[in-house]
């Protein structure tokens, strides 16, 4: 069986559905995706577009760049928050990218860039801490969002 690729356009609910469940709002969600499509080449293939939507989205929440006036300046705990501010991201964007989107560990690895190991390690906590109410999410609930 042939593996289809999908088109940019034909990943435009799956962005928009990742956006949403990362951001929590509707008007960000757009803008993370407008972005998302302004920063992709066209003709780009599904893993350079999430890797494009995780860039945008790392670039808009994931830093504290204007905090710091020099090396010196930066208060140290700026940097761990950020830091565990980015980590927790990317669990919840590796689950959201096996859930929503139904990528295997290599390819939510190669996006991200950490070791497969690693990955399956954030997919079983990220899927335990994006439980709701106890009941874990399931794909259908997240795909009908």
């Amino acid at each position: 069986m042939k593996n289809i690729q999908k088109t940019a356009l034909d990943l435009l609910d799956d962005i928009y559905s990742l956006a949403y469940w990362m951001t929590g709002n509707e008007e960000v969600s757009h803008d993370l995706v407008y972005s998302t499509y302004l920063s992709a080449n066209t003709g780009i293939d599904e893993r350079e577009l999430l890797k494009t939507f995780r860039e945008c989205y790392v670039s808009k929440f994931g830093q504290y760049a204007d905090f710091c006036a020099g090396e010196k300046s930066c208060n140290s705990h700026l940097q761990h928050l950020d830091s565990l501010m980015q980590w927790a991201a990317d669990i919840k964007f590796s689950v959201l990218l096996s859930e929503i989107s139904g990528l295997k560990h290599r390819q939510i690895s190669d996006i991200v860039g950490k070791p497969v190991e690693t990955v399956r390690l954030w997919l079983f906590w990220g899927r335990k801490l994006l439980s709701f109410g106890g009941n874990p999410v399931a794909v259908g609930q997240l795909k009908a969002s």
